[in-house]
């Protein structure tokens, strides 16, 4: 037996069970047939958040906002772990301006902000921008591998 892999689709937010081995074939979701993992950071809005954090691939969350020059100049450090984390770990871009409520709720004070959720709870939390590989290892440090 395989083990498989529940992962929110990044278009419709309907899960998806990937068998582990496949993860690396470009899934397609079984709802809307797009691509399930991406190598690019997807838009999270205010009524995908409680869909994407589900599933057994952590995500990890940058809230920004347009108008915040660190969040333009971290913007392409998360792209380039975008590509470097595709089947390990998704991630997903917050504007706080767009979603001021999904903001609160998850009470950002500043930006940029990385959240990591795993299985549904948020288990690790970063402030600011930094370098490529201080981004690796932050999230190696909580048992993301790239």
């Amino acid at each position: 037996m395989t083990d498989s892999l529940v992962i929110p689709c990044p278009h419709c937010n309907g899960l998806n069970r990937i068998p582990a081995e496949r993860l690396g074939d470009q899934p397609k979701c079984g709802r809307c047939k797009a691509e399930v993992l991406l190598s690019k950071p997807f838009e999270l809005k205010q009524g995908d958040h409680a869909s994407q954090i589900k599933g057994d691939l952590p995500l990890l969350v940058d809230v920004w906002a347009e108008w915040c020059g660190p969040c333009k100049s971290f913007a392409p450090v998360f792209e380039q772990a975008a590509t470097r984390l595709a089947g390990h770990c998704r991630l997903a871009k917050l504007d706080s301006d767009a979603n001021p409520q999904l903001s609160s709720q998850l009470a950002i004070r500043s930006i940029p902000s990385l959240i990591l959720f795993k299985n549904g709870r948020e288990v690790a939390r970063q402030s600011g921008a930094m370098p490529l590989q201080q981004l690796l290892a932050w999230l190696e440090g909580h048992g993301v591998q790239g």
